[in-house]
């Protein structure tokens, strides 16, 4: 343990720095540059050196680690009730050290430089699909006001094509003009989610961890990257429902008085994995994927009472229990059915 905590309140040139002891006397408050905050914690002992999880704070993290510091991340959330009245640069920081000082405090593993790329390209894909996805809403709208309606969905980008080109649509020349437009831009963003998606394959085939991961059903190549990327260690979770609260996979609660009263699913964490695992969840709920489940099994009860999209979240709160386990064990899938009659 350090006996030096240093709370900073990261900006993009300014840097407020709070040190204090570990029983929280206050030591320095100090107002810094970006040159001078990194020349003043060079000089620094070895301390605990604690930041709100922000978008810079990873980087800062690996800086302060190499400067042979201790690092924590706070969420930011974490922090606010620490805050006294005034809200400024300076209260905060001092929030970041009280709120670091709670025994029961969570914190943020700082992501190696390895995952910030790897979610870099992630983001780079899901960017490009949500881009495409405003095109054909746009290209959907321009037809329906002329008379057209189209399905919402890429798979009906061919019809609407045909469409397009065909003279004798009634469609007016500048409007024909502007959907041709719109198809380009569509098929240039295609071009590019394709490539993204490539790369993203292939950064899973040379991960250890990711390629344990696809031999799970409904886990693919950009679930295995996801959860790589963006899930801390594995290890800071005690159990398999640890990590599967943290992902926002469970009830939200609302109880008092001894009466326990669950909600919708509390979608806090991480939302790519969350999102990624009910996908894949629901793949195995199609009715191609209906037929390699085993009568008489967890998921055929659940579906035979249960709404599908009900029966998708919990089968996806169970994926990221097995996730847990997987790699906490280095151990590939094993079928609980065949489990049990092995």
């Amino acid at each position: 343990m350090q006996n030096m905590m240093i709370g900073v309140d990261l900006a993009k040139n300014v840097f407020q720095v709070h040190g204090a002891s570990q029983t929280g006397e206050v030591l320095y408050r100090k107002k810094l540059s970006r040159k001078q905050f990194s020349a003043f914690m060079a000089l620094q002992e070895p301390s605990l050196v604690i930041f709100e999880a922000c978008g810079s704070a990873h980087y800062w993290a690996r800086e302060m680690e190499a400067l042979d510091h201790e690092v924590r991340l706070i969420a930011p959330q974490y922090v606010r009730p620490f805050v006294k009245r005034q809200k400024n640069d300076a209260a905060d920081a001092e929030a970041i050290v009280i709120a670091a000082r709670q025994p029961e405090m969570r914190f943020v593993a700082p992501k190696t430089i390895e995952q910030q790329s790897r979610a870099a390209v992630f983001r780079g894909r899901e960017r490009l699909v949500h881009q495409r996805t405003a095109d054909m809403n746009a290209l959907r709208a321009l037809l329906y006001e002329h008379g057209h309606v189209f399905p919402a969905g890429i798979r009906h980008l061919n019809r609407m094509t045909a469409l397009i080109e065909d003279e004798t649509s009634g469609l007016p020349m500048l409007i024909r003009e502007e959907c041709k437009d719109l198809l380009a831009q569509i098929a240039e963003k295609t071009a590019r989610i394709i490539e993204r998606t490539a790369k993203l394959k292939t950064l899973a085939a040379q991960s250890d961890k990711a390629r344990r991961l696809q031999t799970m059903p409904g886990v693919g190549p950009l679930t295995a990257v996801a959860v790589e990327a963006f899930g801390p260690d594995m290890a800071q979770f005690k159990t398999g429902r640890d990590f599967a609260a943290w992902l926002g996979l469970v009830p939200k609660q609302h109880s008092s008085g001894g009466k326990e009263r669950l909600g919708r699913m509390t979608k806090a964490g991480q939302a790519d994995i969350r999102r990624l695992l009910i996908i894949g969840a629901m793949s195995r709920l199609t009715w191609l994927g209906r037929r390699t489940i085993p009568a008489g099994s967890w998921l055929s009860r659940m579906l035979a009472r249960k709404p599908k999209m009900l029966v998708a979240i919990a089968l996806a709160n169970k994926m990221a229990r097995q996730i847990w386990a997987m790699l906490t064990k280095n151990e590939n899938y094993r079928d609980p059915a065949l489990a049990v009659v092995a």
